[in-house]
This record gives structure tokens, sequence and C-alpha cells, in this order.
């Protein structure tokens, strides 16, 4: 497995997008602490992967948070904290930091890297972004498909955070496929419609 650089639509080209997954990770609590101490080496979206149910769902987040920094109406410090937040349904920063941010407990993570180049400064390349988190990460890289996710997933939790418990229609559903997409397309589009 290797970082990925995904292309997402109708984000301006100055913009480069990377991911990572990790899963059984050995060292969140180090990871942790280093965006607590604000280490400017370890800016990344770490995001705890149980509370992630689709490689959509991700990139929605990462889309808002590339057109608020375009826009210049972040809401936290960073486009990569701005990812975190932008997974929550509402704008409480600590609460998007405990519930999907990483935390010294986090056992399957993914990173995503912004990122940004300008005329005169060339953004970080995929072999820099790569090295430095293979070298900082201690656990097992996996692709980040909707299939490892899923077993990354703690799906209780995401229905929690995303206020989908008790919907009769969604049980209704007897068909794994079916109910994954509705679940998915539910989750998504709350990601989408954050905030406005």
């Amino acid at each position: 497995m290797s970082l990925e650089l995904v292309p997402i639509e109708h984000v301006p080209s100055s913009y480069s997008v990377f991911v990572a997954a990790y899963r059984e990770v050995q060292n969140a609590a180090f990871l942790h602490q280093q965006l607590l101490n604000r280490n400017a080496d370890f800016e990344y979206a770490f995001i705890d992967a149980a509370a992630v149910y689709s490689r959509r769902q991700l990139l929605s987040a990462v889309f808002k948070a590339i057109t608020a920094a375009d826009s210049d109406t972040l809401k936290t410090p960073n486009i990569h904290s701005e990812i975190v937040i932008s997974l929550n349904l509402s704008n409480n920063i600590s609460e998007s930091y405990r519930r999907f941010g990483i935390s010294p407990d986090t056992k399957d993570l993914i990173a995503v890297k912004i990122s940004f180049s300008s005329r005169t400064i060339p953004g970080l390349s995929r072999d820099e972004i790569s090295n430095h988190l293979e070298s900082n990460i201690r656990g097992i890289q996996v692709s980040i498909t909707d299939e490892s996710l899923a077993v990354m997933t703690d799906i209780a939790r995401v229905r929690k955070y995303y206020k989908l418990n008790g919907l009769g229609w969604l049980e209704a559903i007897e068909d794994d496929f079916t109910k994954h997409a509705e679940l998915d397309l539910l989750v998504t589009s709350s990601v989408a419609l954050r905030g406005t």
C-alpha cells in the first residue's frame, strides 16, 4: 500500500489531497501528543477510522475544508483541523476532535494531508509525505476503500454521531447492500449539509 493522491472534482488545482489508512496503530498517544504540541511537522488530519463509514463521507469533509480554506472562512486554525470538524454535525470544535480526531486509544487511523502549491512555493511531494508518515506511524497500512473502512468502522458510533438510531424505515431494509447505500447517503448528506 502507498499514500494515495485523491483527485476531487471542483477543487482548485493548487490543492493536492493525500490519504492513507493504518490498522492496529501502536503509537496513537505519540501522534496525538504531536497535535497537542502543535508540532508543524505533524500538520495532518488524523482521524479515528472507527467514526468513518465511507470514503465518500471522508472526501465530503475534505472538500468542505478545502472550500473553506480557499474562501478564507476556516473556523479552525488550519485546513487539517477543519477536515476533522467538517465530519461533525455541529460546530463544536472540542466535540469534533473528541468524536472524530485521534486519541491516545485510537487503533485504526486515517491520515489526510493537504498540500498547497502556489506560483512561488511548491507543496510537499507525495514521497516527502509518504516517508514522513512511514517513519512516524507504527501500524499496518491499508488501502482506503469502503471495504477496508468497513472493517475499521464502529457502526454504532457512526449512527449515534449522525443521529441515525430509531429510523424504522432503515431498520426494515433487509438487503445489506441497500442498507449500506442508504446509511452512506444519510451520513454523507449530513456532512455535505452541515453548516448550510
